[in-house]
């Protein structure tokens, strides 16, 4: 990573003008969280995620922000072992002074809202045709106003991860310059929270036999999806890496040219996974294998060489479509969007992959520690804010609800009027 350099003027609106491509990433995202539901909630999937994103940024910019913080803003610290660790910011709340701050501060918030965007829009896939609107926007309230900030103070405001470096001589501290573990690690272990506490949909895991496949409505949503999504990476990563690992102008193409090959990587290898194993490829499992590739980008496009990026692609793409058959076999996860193995998984594996391929002496454990932070420290706070939210707003819609469809139960009407909608055989 290179040292932190003021930004110059035309720095400075090269990475607005990409971060205003980014939120083509939560466009992609919400496509196909769409065509991997049913039909009878497609609509109610698509409002949810502009309802998820909405109140995740209110929520952030009300207080979020302020707990967020910046490297050189206020924060909670604690003295400890003659050390200085620094655990939460204490900026002000309602945005108060953003006007004030530097360029590069107002991009990194800019930054920050896109990602607690991401983070608290995953688990709405995974909870599709059963986690009701009113449940997903307090879950969305609640990531955006406590869990997200929390990472994201850790990672990029300064806190104990990011001094890791400078107080334990790991590297250059733990580095996440795409949002791997703050936005797609922190989504996926949520959506690993809610599916637990949510349970299955019905009729996915018969009292006898193996798991019921529940195939989404429209696989062209989510091929589609997955390219609006490509552009929509290529700005977040190009711009995390301008924000957070400060790389030069002439360093940008090869964080774009990594991003579209671990997305080809990760495409290819699941493309062979699954023809290997069923005879054809499938589809959906390709597109969520180019997810993960994508995902895995966020942690190492600003670092790998173009190799190395292929490599770390054909891992999350090879691992993919085996974790999401692991899940629903062996541990009767039912989880439609794959949030999991493609956001969760991905994520960690970029991660250790950054720590891999970095220059830097001790980067490595820098990476292992992010890791264990994320598993060790999210993934139980996430699960006890949203067990504890399930009590107070239930997360799961009633069987007739269920049975009905979202669309008609929650928004009144389907997505689809003009076609007949069948009943599921798990019904009749």
């Amino acid at each position: 990573m290179n040292p932190p350099m003021p930004l110059s003027d035309p720095l400075f609106a090269l990475a607005l003008a990409l971060l205003l491509l980014a939120p083509l990433a939560l466009a992609g995202v919400a496509l196909v969280n769409t065509g991997l539901g049913r039909s009878r909630s497609a609509a109610q999937a698509m409002l949810g995620s502009l309802a998820m994103v909405s109140v995740a940024a209110l929520a952030f910019a009300v207080a979020g922000v302020a707990l967020a913080g910046g490297p050189n803003d206020a924060s909670y610290t604690v003295q400890l072992a003659g050390k200085s660790w620094n655990w939460l910011g204490a900026s002000p709340l309602l945005l108060g002074g953003f006007g004030l701050a530097g360029p590069q501060q107002q991009l990194a918030v800019l930054f920050e809202f896109l990602a607690v965007a991401m983070a608290a829009l995953l688990p709405w896939g995974s909870g599709a045709d059963r986690w009701r609107l009113p449940a997903g926007c307090a879950a969305a309230a609640v990531t955006g106003t406590l869990v997200f900030p929390l990472v994201a103070h850790w990672t990029w405001g300064g806190g104990w991860l990011a001094q890791l470096g400078a107080n334990f001589g790991l590297g250059a501290g733990f580095v996440d310059g795409g949002g791997a573990g703050a936005a797609h690690v922190l989504g996926g272990v949520s959506a690993l929270a809610l599916v637990w506490i949510a349970g299955p949909r019905r009729g996915k895991f018969p009292r006898e036999g193996l798991a019921t496949a529940l195939p989404g409505h429209n696989v062209v949503y989510v091929l589609f999806g997955c390219l609006v999504a490509l552009v929509g990476w290529l700005g977040w990563n190009l711009a995390g890496a301008v924000i957070w690992l400060h790389t030069p102008l002439y360093g940008l193409p090869a964080v774009a040219l990594n991003t579209l090959l671990a997305a080809a990587g990760a495409l290819a290898a699941t493309f062979a996974v699954t023809r290997i194993r069923f005879g054809k490829p499938d589809a959906s499992l390709c597109a969520n294998g180019w997810l993960a590739g994508l995902v895995t980008s966020c942690a190492c496009a600003g670092i790998a060489r173009p190799w190395e990026a292929i490599m770390v692609g054909l891992v999350a793409g090879a691992g993919t479509p085996l974790l999401v058959e692991l899940m629903e076999l062996a541990l009767s996860i039912d989880d439609p969007s794959g949030a999991i193995a493609v956001h969760a998984a991905g994520g960690l594996w970029g991660l250790l992959a950054a720590g891999f391929l970095a220059p830097q002496a001790g980067q490595l454990v820098a990476q292992l520690v992010g890791i264990a932070a994320l598993l060790g420290v999210a993934l139980p706070l996430v699960y006890l804010l949203f067990w504890l939210l399930d009590k107070a707003i239930p997360f799961r819609v009633d069987p007739d609800g269920e049975r009905i469809g979202m669309d008609l139960h929650e928004l009144g009407g389907g997505a689809y009027p003009d076609f007949v909608i069948h009943r599921d055989e798990s019904y009749k």
